[in-house]
């Protein structure tokens, strides 16, 4: 079986030394912005459902087709 490799190996360190599980480490480090300062993104509250789905989409939230706009919501703050 293949190991996935980590695109920032110092994110992913920091991240686990934080207490973050091993999925979530790597799917955070592997991220396209990886590494940069954030606070530019619009809330969650702000975004249309169809938004919220994609983004959980692209980090592998399971269940996500049956849940509301609130419920991707929590998910996406708390996967």
């Amino acid at each position: 079986m293949d190991i996935p490799s980590i695109k920032n190996e110092d994110q992913y360190e920091a991240l686990r030394e934080k207490g973050y599980s091993k999925e979530k480490s790597a799917r955070i480090a592997n991220s396209p912005n990886s590494g940069k300062k954030g606070g530019k993104a619009q809330p969650y509250e702000e975004r249309t459902k169809e938004e919220l789905y994609e983004q959980a989409k692209n980090i592998g939230i399971d269940g996500r087709s049956k849940m509301n706009k609130a419920e991707l919501i929590h998910a996406l703050r708390n996967n």
